[in-house]
């Protein structure tokens, strides 16, 4: 079977952790994977999490199965936190999945099996697992512009030119709050107009969360799906618990879906069906531990301290990384670093440059120029700022 096949070429970031990893270099800056670190370089397990972990190793009687579905408790726990009150619970389905990327394929495989002919857009750029899955699946796939590469902003007008021309049943892909690597958000008012049109032309948005509570909040970063789900007939949401849980190898997310309710028990029908079909029971002990901390009181209170640590910290090293630049190239070029919100940001690099950053400085970027300034720490700062101002002249 394998023997005329060649294997596929490695994935290019984890390619460059592996350089990254045996690179000699004790000043080397590892901006690469999308992962949170301390100011020590550390990720830590959260402390909400290790309590709830805890618990659940002091009260839990059996490892049985829960259900196709997933936990119901956590299913409604993240449907509250995502959701909130923008709609009632009776118009909602939702399931579990093995994390963020396992929703939306679920939610992109029910697309699919429901009206094969939808196109799915997908904005420019993305994450390459978008583009991958929606192909995977043979899904048509257009294209919409997201950034103006020259300002590092949103391209509202191109953005909203490229989706005018949708039809009736196209999904698109929307990036929830932090989510796209660019680093670049749409405000209240886009996620308005998104709205708009997605009544006009009958197109269904679909939301990719990661990252809620790294902005600007847990309620700030919710307001935008909240104003879709509020406002067009239907909605879909894949969600993970992978980043503001610090849960990353532990899978835990949801697939959510909201209509009407006449219509959400033959939805949660189908989404449950997902589940038996590509994984049967999804991972219970992220979940377990994402429904503890948001039942919880005293947990959740920790959890969200912990959280706004992170975001604040991101936030910081945004400032100051853009401060450096400014007196290191002399101008606010890199200006839109402080403007940007969460993990990500391009920073107008191309591949060569990207190289030279490496190979010259030992600052690791991927490809297309994107940083993770959560890597980033006051001491390295410096001397980031300095290569970037260096190369990018």
């Amino acid at each position: 079977m394998f023997e005329t096949l060649s294997a596929p070429a490695p994935d290019k970031i984890f390619r460059l952790t592996g350089q990254f990893a045996a690179d000699p270099r004790p000043d080397k800056v590892d901006l690469l994977v999308g992962i949170y670190k301390t100011a020590e370089g550390r990720t830590p397990v959260m402390g909400a999490v290790k309590q709830a972990e805890a618990r659940i190793l002091e009260t839990q009687e059996t490892k049985s199965y829960v259900s196709f579905e997933g936990d119901r408790a956590f299913i409604g726990a993240m449907r509250d936190l995502i959701l909130g009150d923008a709609v009632p619970s009776a118009r909602v389905a939702g399931v579990g999945a093995v994390g963020g990327t396992s929703a939306l394929r679920q939610v992109l495989e029910l697309v699919r099996t429901l009206r094969p002919a939808t196109r799915v857009w997908v904005s420019d750029p993305s994450w390459p697992i978008h583009a991958a899955m929606v192909d995977h699946l043979g899904l048509a796939r257009g294209t919409y512009r997201y950034l103006d590469r020259a300002a590092n902003a949103l391209d509202r007008a191109g953005m909203l030119a490229d989706l005018s021309g949708v039809a009736p049943g196209d999904v698109i892909v929307l990036h929830g709050c932090c989510h796209n690597p660019t680093g670049a958000d749409l405000d209240l008012g886009d996620w308005a107009e998104v709205a708009a049109l997605c009544n006009r032309t009958g197109a269904i948005p679909l939301v990719d969360m990661a990252y809620q509570g790294f902005g600007d909040g847990l309620e700030e970063d919710a307001a935008g799906v909240r104003l879709l789900a509020q406002r067009v007939p239907t909605v879909f949401v894949a969600a993970s618990c992978s980043k503001n849980f610090g849960l990353y190898r532990d899978r835990a997310g949801v697939a959510l879906i909201v209509t009407s309710e006449g219509a959400v028990a033959a939805a949660q029908g189908q989404l449950t069906t997902m589940n038996r079909n590509n994984f049967s029971f999804p991972p219970d002990h992220g979940a377990r531990v994402v429904q503890t901390i948001l039942t919880d009181a005293g947990l959740r209170g920790m959890w969200e301290e912990e959280l706004t640590v992170m975001r604040e910290s991101m936030a910081e090293n945004r400032r100051a990384l853009a401060e450096a630049l400014r007196v290191a190239a002399g101008s606010d070029r890199f200006g839109f670093l402080a403007a940007h919100r969460g993990m990500f940001s391009l920073i107008g690099a191309s591949t060569e440059e990207v190289d030279i950053l490496r190979e010259k400085h030992g600052v690791y970027l991927v490809g297309d120029g994107r940083m993770n300034v959560a890597g980033l720490r006051a001491s390295v700062i410096p001397k980031v700022a300095r290569a970037l101002a260096e190369v990018l002249a």
